[in-house]
C-alpha cells in the first residue's frame, strides 16, 4: 500500500480510548501510514503531527446541553471540514460520536464523494431510529460494528456491515486475574460528565448512606473520571453526615471495578464495564426532564443498560428518572450484598453476556478490515 494519510474524528473520552487502540493497531498492519484529525490526548500522543485535541470541549450530554453549545459545534463542523479539505486523506474513520459524525458524515460525502468513509462503533441507530439507516447507507462506505447483532441492521440497506467484537474485551481482565474482593467496599460510579454527574451522585450518596444503616462498617469510593469531577463530588459531600464513610479514586474505574463487592453505576458504558468486570451491580440514571420525555419519543428498546439489551432481559435492576430513590436502590443493593443466590445468578448472566462480544480482538480486526477497505478502493 503506498504512503496513506487517515484522517479521525473522535470527540468522546471513551473514543480517544478506542481510538488510541485502533491506531496502534494501524500502525503495526502499515507502519508507513500517517494520520490526522481530531480526538483527545491518546490519540494525539500516537499521531502526533497537527492531530488536535479536543476532547476537553466536545463532550457534552443531554438535549439542551447541545442546543445551548450549537454555534461552537457548527463552527466546528465547518472547521472539520476544511482540515480535510486541507489534508486530503485517503478515508475518514469516524468514531463513535453520532450526532455530530453522523452529519459529518453526510457532508463529505456530499462535498468529497469519491472519499472513503468508514465508521467505526456503530451508532445505536437500533435504539433510536432505525430509519436513519438508509441514510447512512448513501454516505458510509463501511461500518465497523461492536454488537453482534448490529450487521443485520444495514443488509437491507446495502451498507457493508462487520462485526469486530467489542474493544472492552481486551482491556477487562477475567475473573481469575483479578484481585479478591473486598466485602465492605461498595462502588459509586456517577458517570463521566458534569451535568451527568450532579444529577446522579446526589442520589447514589443517599442510597450510600441508606445502606449504611445496614452495616456501619460499609465503606464507599466514588471513581471521578477526571479531577474536575472529583472537586464536584468532593463539593457535594462537603459538610454532608457521614461522609468520612467515602473515598474518591479519579481516574480508573475498571481498578475500582475489581476492588468493590458491589456497585452503582451510571448509565453508559460503564454498566457493560462492570458486568465484564464480574461486579454485581444497579443501573442508576437521571436526566432533565425535557432531555427524557425527548428520550421517550425515541428511544426503541425496552432496556437502558447494554448487559440487559444483549441478554433481552432485565439482568440488571434498571433505577430510571423518578424511580431512581435512594431507598429503592439500597434494598437492591443489600441483596446482592446478602443473597449470594442473586449474586451468582447475576454473575452467570455476566459470563453469557461476554461470550457475545468477542475475543478481545476488535481493534486489531477493525485495522485489518480499514486496511482492506483501503485496498479495496484503489
Amino acid at each position: 500500500m503506498p504512503e496513506t494519510t487517515v484522517y479521525f474524528v473522535a470527540g468522546e473520552c471513551s473514543g480517544d480510548d478506542h481510538g488510541a487502540a485502533l491506531l496502534k493497531a494501524l500502525r503495526a498492519h502499515v507502519p508507513k501510514m500517517r494520520f490526522a484529525g481530531r480526538g483527545g490526548p491518546k490519540m494525539r500522543a500516537i499521531a502526533g503531527g497537527k492531530f488536535r485535541d479536543w476532547i476537553d470541549d466536545t463532550a457534552v450530554v443531554g438535549l439542551w446541553e447541545v442546543i445551548r453549545r450549537y454555534p461552537f459545534f457548527r463552527k466546528q463542523f465547518q472547521a472539520t471540514i476544511s482540515e480535510i479539505e486541507a489534508v486530503k486523506p485517503r478515508a475518514v474513520v469516524l468514531i463513535d460520536y453520532p450526532g455530530f459524525n453522523l452529519r459529518l458524515a453526510h457532508a463529505l460525502h456530499m462535498k468529497f464523494p469519491e472519499l472513503t468513509i468508514i465508521y467505526y462503533i456503530s451508532p445505536q441507530v437500533w435504539a433510536w431510529n432505525r430509519r436513519r439507516v438508509s441514510q447512512m447507507a448513501q454516505s458510509i462506505d463501511l461500518m465497523l460494528c461492536i454488537f453482534p447483532f448490529e450487521p443485520e441492521l444495514y443488509e437491507a440497506s446495502g451498507l457493508r456491515a462487520i462485526f469486530v467484537g467489542h474493544p472492552m474485551m481486551s482491556v477487562i481482565p477475567s475473573g481469575n486475574a483479578a484481585p479478591p474482593r473486598d466485602d465492605k467496599l461498595v462502588g459509586l460510579f456517577p458517570g463521566s460528565r458534569e451535568r451527568e454527574v450532579k444529577k446522579i451522585f446526589p442520589i447514589m450518596r443517599q442510597a450510600a448512606l441508606e445502606l449504611s444503616q445496614q452495616d456501619h462498617d460499609l465503606r464507599f469510593v466514588v471513581s471521578a473520571a477526571s479531577e474536575p469531577l472529583a472537586e464536584l463530588i468532593r463539593a457535594d459531600l462537603y459538610g454532608k453526615h457521614a461522609t468520612r464513610k467515602f473515598s474518591i479514586v479519579t481516574g480508573d474505574a475498571s481498578a475500582v471495578m475489581g476492588r468493590v463487592n458491589v456497585g452503582m453505576v451510571a448509565s453508559g458504558t460503564a454498566t457493560l464495564e462492570a458486568a465484564l468486570s464480574e461486579l454485581p451491580f444497579v443501573l442508576i440514571y437521571r436526566v432533565a426532564w425535557l432531555t427524557y420525555l425527548a428520550a421517550r419519543l425515541v428511544v426503541k428498546v425496552k432496556y437502558l443498560g447494554m448487559p440487559n439489551v444483549l441478554a433481552n432481559r432485565e439482568i440488571v435492576p434498571e433505577f430510571i428518572q423518578h424511580k431512581a430513590q435512594p431507598r429503592a436502590i439500597a434494598a437492591a443493593m443489600a441483596r446482592l450484598r446478602t443473597d449470594k443466590t442473586e449474586r451468582k445468578r447475576m454473575l452467570t448472566d455476566f459470563a453469557c453476556v461476554a461470550q457475545k462480544l468477542g475475543r478481545g480482538e476488535a481493534s486489531v480486526n477493525a485495522a485489518e478490515a480499514i486496511v482492506t477497505e483501503l485496498r479495496y478502493a484503489e
